[in-house]
């Protein structure tokens, strides 16, 4: 497994080996009894993909965006080519909704990414899912409320999953053999841009103004149009106010129509 450090790996590791499998981790900077791999150079993956029958394909540039074209697409092209030299009858990759029509430079590599697979020679699934509350709850809003005043598009809506719900769908992917096939996978509910700020400072104890504005641009345009959510099933099963209340120990957020 690559990417086994990340939020997703780690919610993907117990829930495989919950199913019986037997993880091998690989990173840059590996713990003990996990294997060095990098996909950045390819160095180490010949020995991580060496007698496994299958790999999930969890790690990204998602915290240093331009290193997205060496990491995600080289890197997913050097570790196709290793797992079709060492027979590994299934790679599961996971992406992300939308990228097909956000234009977003990351987004771009991260399609580029799939393409490598879809041109391969080692079956596949693809498994796009939508935002991480995590990413929502650690990265963007905290960095936007530095500004003092919170600024949300109404128009925006988002469709958070879980990532131990993307875990369970890893799993069943896994069991079922290789799709061939792009598969969409969101949270259980739609909520708007604002309602989502607004439930995450009441958990959260903060206080920030929120402004609401229609933001400019083609990107803000097709997310406005649901790029960022999926009318697919089966959706997961915990919610962004799920979330939080676990996350904040707190009593669950109440309903808002914001």
């Amino acid at each position: 497994m690559t990417g086994a450090s990340g939020v997703l790996g780690r919610a993907v590791v117990p829930r495989l080996e919950r199913d019986g499998h037997d993880v091998r981790r690989s990173s840059r900077h590996p713990k003990a009894g996990w294997v060095r791999a990098d996909l950045a150079t390819g160095e180490g993956l010949a020995e991580a993909v060496a007698g496994v029958g299958a790999v999930v394909h969890l790690a990204s540039a998602t915290k240093r965006y331009r290193k997205a074209p060496e990491v995600d697409v080289a890197g997913t092209r050097r570790l196709v080519t290793a797992a079709q030299r060492a027979r590994v009858d299934h790679i599961v990759y996971v992406s992300i909704v939308g990228i097909d029509r956000i234009p977003f430079g990351y987004y771009r590599h991260k399609l580029a990414a799939e393409k490598v697979l879809q041109a391969g020679q080692v079956p596949y699934s693809i498994l796009r899912a939508t935002q991480f509350p995590q990413l929502v709850d650690e990265r963007f809003l905290p960095l936007a409320s530095r500004l003092g005043v919170l600024l949300t598009d109404p128009g925006i809506t988002v469709q958070l999953v879980d990532p131990r719900d993307v875990a369970d769908r890893i799993a069943g992917l896994l069991a079922g053999g290789p799709s061939r096939r792009v598969e969409n996978l969101g949270g259980p509910e739609v909520l708007t841009s604002t309602r989502l700020v607004r439930e995450w400072l009441r958990a959260t104890g903060r206080r920030r103004p929120v402004l609401s504005l229609r933001l400019p641009g083609r990107t803000a345009r097709v997310m406005r149009e649901g790029a960022l959510t999926t009318p697919d099933q089966p959706t997961g099963t915990r919610t962004w106010r799920d979330y939080l209340a676990e996350r904040y120990a707190r009593s669950p957020v109440r309903d808002s129509q914001a």
